[in-house]
């Protein structure tokens, strides 16, 4: 299943880089597009309607199997020792955060105070830890895999979450585009673990979102910041009443 979903999001990707959409392949299959954005929900595919829209991108099923595998051969993470390179240099940590999100080399500059020579610099350095690929022209080619993450309580991680949790909760998150839903319950071992992998997979659609639009002019793209958190936790005030287990 886990394959399928890979398979079909790698068909996806391909779709965007081809300039084709929904409406195109329900064309070619002869279908309605609320058909086909169904069966792509649902990953509802038959061997023949992948293969009619492999032939829409002019290529074969193993070429989608090999474009998958190759996409499994970029970097997923990094080792502990090169995150902490990158937080210790906070312009280098700046700019590993916009390559990721799809900025161009004009863009680092015009948003930041960052000479040039300073951002090839950095850029070189993220080249040498083979995240990207600094391009003639100081063009970027990203060489981290869609599902590329930071450790685990790793140095990237524990940097953000000491300097800047503060900062991002300091909002009334009223203004467009934003938004903060607290929930509380009781949940059972199963139902903790139906609600994690759920959050994994809102985690993961946010990302296919963030790829899907990197493809759009850098204005019509907004910086977002989603904190997706579950623990067990009793709010301090009340320590002092719960009994010691």
């Amino acid at each position: 299943m886990a394959q399928t979903r890979q398979l079909i999001e790698t068909l996806k990707r391909a779709l965007k880089a081809g300039g084709l959409t929904y409406a195109d392949v329900a064309a070619h299959l002869g279908m309605s597009e609320a058909n086909v954005k169904r069966m792509f929900s649902r990953r509802a595919f038959t061997l023949e309607r992948l293969d009619a829209v492999c032939q829409l991108l002019d290529m074969e099923i193993s070429d989608l199997v090999h474009r998958l595998e190759a996409e499994h051969e970029r970097l997923g993470s990094l080792t502990r020792a090169q995150e902490s390179e990158i937080v210790a240099d906070l312009e280098l940590l700046l700019v590993t955060v916009c390559v990721l999100n799809h900025w161009g080399f004009d863009e680092i500059l015009r948003s930041f105070h960052i000479d040039e020579h300073r951002l090839i610099q950095r850029l070189a350095h993220l080249d040498r830890l083979r995240m990207i690929e600094l391009l003639p022209g100081n063009r970027v080619k990203l060489l981290v895999a869609p599902n590329f993450q930071w450790l685990d309580d790793g140095p990237i991680q524990r940097f953000f979450l000491a300097r800047l949790q503060a900062d991002f909760f300091a909002s009334r998150f009223a203004a467009d585009g934003e938004q903060l839903t607290v929930v509380n319950g009781m949940l059972s071992r199963d139902s903790i673990g139906v609600f994690q992998r759920k959050l994994k997979q809102l985690a993961r659609e946010f990302d296919n979102l963030s790829a899907n639009d990197a493809t759009l002019p850098f204005a019509e793209r907004h910086g977002m910041t989603v904190v997706l958190a579950m623990r067990r936790w009793h709010f301090g005030l009340f320590q002092h009443l719960r009994k010691v287990d």
